[in-house]
């Protein structure tokens, strides 16, 4: 038996016996009178907390439990206890809910929320990214009419979602690359994964044309290798056409020789595990041997200029800044016309940086080739690959180099007029000293 029953005939148990005794030594109209008033009150008080309940529960604030008497406030307490558990759970699973949605909208990939009708009931904030939509005016908004791809609406009406769909440009970013795949849930409802693949499609043209350049790069050489070696085998020739093929051959194998030299030596720069080894050592030497070396390049034909206002030790790997400054003075030698101006400049700026520069007055480059430039085997001018002797991988050892040293290769041309190839190192690798500079 519960509490309020148990309660409750001790009341009315008691409420009989003084009835009872009242009835047996007075008057019975008198224990009639106190009966009737007894069980009034009894009722009075059970409807007067009933209507306690009752308004709170009509109430907006559920907060505020009423206070009752008796059994009541057993009521009153066990409901506000169940209230104080129901609000503790309902707050874990906010913030639960809350966790799960910081989640999804920290999750590098879109996820877009479809009802049975293809309308859209939530998303994150890069789905609203990748296909331009808000997430609270195109609320229940069909999906079909924000992303009008045909392929989409063929991949959506196809109900066959076991392979993603590549798709392109259909958000806010130029050019943008989106593998999507959707998925079933509940009833009827899809879930739209997007992901964006725009720099895996990029690191796979990059290498194709790696590899399309590198064939095309060996190719001429062995071509002229495998000519001149069938003239040799099937005709007789004079010693001087022998010596004249085998210098031509000769030269060929060592521009192929180059070209795997410098993809080795790309290899290694990119290899995480290859540390670089650092020395000190000073800087003047090196600039006075690198102009000489530009000038016996240039044979003549360039004005060159060292200026070098500093006198400094590096902490660096002195071959791998040797091979970084050789590549862009040895660039600006071959793309010079004879006559034309090549400056190199070494200071400090105020901040105590090292600035490292090679001016040209070449030919200049057009904008829309300069952020391509450190690409392998990229070229302007393909028709001069021949003319200048490159491998047109220099640049790019000259970003992986500076790269290794906290620098980075910066790019300045007007076309017509000429360009400036300059990096800059960071002062924990620049020690001056006190040295005069010619």
């Amino acid at each position: 038996m519960s509490f309020i029953w148990l309660r409750t005939t001790i009341i009315l148990c008691l409420i009989f016996l003084i009835t009872a005794g009242l009835w047996l030594s007075h008057d019975q109209l008198l224990a009639l009178i106190f009966c009737g008033l007894m069980l009034c009150v009894l009722v009075f008080f059970h409807v007067f907390h009933l209507n306690q309940l009752f308004s709170w529960a009509k109430a907006a604030d559920k907060q505020k439990i009423p206070v009752g008497r008796g059994s009541w406030s057993e009521v009153f307490y066990l409901i506000s206890r169940a209230l104080r558990r129901f609000g503790d759970e309902a707050a874990l699973e906010r913030s639960k809910h809350e966790r799960f949605i910081q989640a999804i909208q920290a999750s590098p990939n879109g996820v877009l929320m479809l009802d049975n009708k293809d309308q859209i009931e939530w998303c994150n904030a890069m789905s609203a990214m990748h296909f331009g939509i808000n997430p609270k005016s195109d609320y229940m908004q069909k999906i079909k009419n924000l992303i009008r791809q045909p392929n989409f609406i063929s991949y959506l009406d196809g109900e066959e979602f076991s392979q993603p769909l590549t798709i392109r440009n259909t958000g806010t970013l130029q050019n943008q690359v989106l593998s999507l795949q959707i998925f079933h849930y509940g009833k009827d409802e899809k879930l739209l994964v997007s992901r964006d693949i725009t720099q895996y499609e990029q690191n796979d043209a990059i290498r194709r044309d790696f590899v399309a350049n590198v064939s095309h790069e060996l190719r001429t050489p062995l071509t002229v290798l495998s000519g001149f070696l069938e003239i040799m085998r099937d005709l007789d020739l004079s010693e001087e056409d022998e010596s004249r093929y085998i210098e031509l051959m000769h030269e060929q194998a060592g521009r192929m020789q180059h070209i795997v030299d410098d993809l080795l030596t790309l290899s290694r720069l990119e290899n995480n595990y290859n540390l670089i080894r650092e020395t000190t050592f000073s800087l003047s030497p090196l600039l006075r041997m690198l102009t000489r070396d530009a000038i016996a390049l240039s044979k003549g034909r360039h004005e060159i200029v060292l200026n070098q206002t500093e006198a400094v030790n590096l902490l660096a790997s002195e071959s791998e800044i040797s091979s970084a400054m050789s590549n862009l003075i040895s660039n600006a030698v071959r793309y010079t016309p004879a006559g034309g101006q090549i400056k190199i400049d070494w200071h400090l700026d105020k901040k105590g940086n090292g600035i490292f520069s090679v001016t040209d007055t070449g030919m200049g480059i057009p904008r829309e080739h300069i952020p391509r430039l450190t690409e392998r085997f990229y070229r302007v001018d393909k028709s001069r690959s021949s003319e200048t002797g490159g491998t047109g991988l220099g640049l790019a050892i000259v970003k992986h180099v500076l790269m290794r040293h906290q620098a980075h290769l910066e790019i300045s041309s007007v076309e017509g007029e000429g360009s400036v190839f300059s990096f800059t190192l960071p002062t924990s690798r620049i020690f001056p000293i006190k040295e005069v500079v010619a």
